[in-house]
């Protein structure tokens, strides 16, 4: 039986992670001796399926992945580059830099006043962010975002422990995005972040005539070969910022943030009493 589209995807633009991907197969299609025109019924896939994913325009189905990688023999590397692949996907283009630089990180800061960070949304609220920005994207794109946004959260819970602190405006979950029983699970999933060993949350006070972070939300990283970069984000566009200067400054305004911003053990209070209070 030939596939034609079995992962509910058409082509797309391609993009260097598509490539990449492409590319593997492509290297064990031939160290295997084989055309596309040779692969493509031992594998299940119309010709023009194998080509598209070759050419890194098609992303490709659990079926293919599995299919390819005993036909081809590829010792796992198209099933781990096909994982590598599904990470990526529900990632904004302008974003992938960074989440890749968030594999690196033993540490990663964070100011947000928008919404709450997408490192600890559970998958009601980020399900409900990612469907509420205009224009309204397809249940497919939802998912992959969704998925994509729940494996980087893997990065709370790794070992050797990176060192996380969020500070965050209590306007965005006060905020109550999409209603009561979302908020009430976002809060009790923000407790349960709270209590890991590595991360810090604060909640910046209500009233607070003295703030530092007026120019908007900013992350800043420490890389594994300490090295400190930051990263500024608007509608459809993302910054990673290198100059040593710019990102001093970020780093003295978040030192001035952590002093602003409620202490840990007291965050904790507030939101069970905004808890209590829904």
């Amino acid at each position: 039986m030939v596939h034609d589209d079995d992962s509910g995807d058409g082509e797309v633009e391609p993009d260097e992670h598509l490539r990449s991907f492409g590319e593997t197969v492509k290297a064990f299609r031939k160290r295997a001796g084989l055309t596309q025109e040779q692969m493509a019924p031992l594998i299940g896939f119309s010709i023009q399926y194998v080509g598209s994913v070759e050419q890194g325009r098609r992303h490709p189905s659990d079926n293919y992945v599995r299919q390819a990688e005993g036909v081809l023999d590829a010792f796992g590397v198209i099933r781990i580059a096909a994982r590598d692949l599904a990470r990526k996907r529900g990632l904004a283009r302008w974003f992938r830099r960074w989440a890749e630089l968030e594999d690196r990180a033993v540490t990663l800061n964070t100011y947000e006043c928008r919404s709450v960070p997408g490192l600890l949304q559970p998958e009601s609220y980020a399900r409900a962010v990612i469907e509420d920005v205009p224009p309204a994207p397809i249940l497919a794109e939802v998912d992959a975002r969704v998925q994509a946004r729940s494996a980087r959260q893997k990065l709370l819970h790794r070992t050797p422990y990176i060192t996380f602190s969020f500070i965050i405006e209590p306007s965005v979950i006060k905020r109550q995005t999409a209603g009561r029983e979302v908020t009430l699970e976002l809060i009790d999933h923000l407790l349960e972040c709270a209590r890991l060993p590595n991360v810090d949350i604060q909640l910046m006070p209500e009233i607070c005539p003295h703030h530092a972070g007026t120019d908007g939300p900013f992350r800043l990283i420490e890389t594994d070969e300490h090295q400190w970069l930051g990263y500024s984000e608007g509608p459809k566009c993302g910054q990673v910022i290198t100059d040593p200067k710019v990102v001093s400054s970020l780093n003295q305004r978040y030192a001035k943030l952590r002093i602003q911003a409620l202490n840990p053990e007291d965050t904790v209070g507030l939101l069970m009493r905004m808890r209590g209070s829904l």
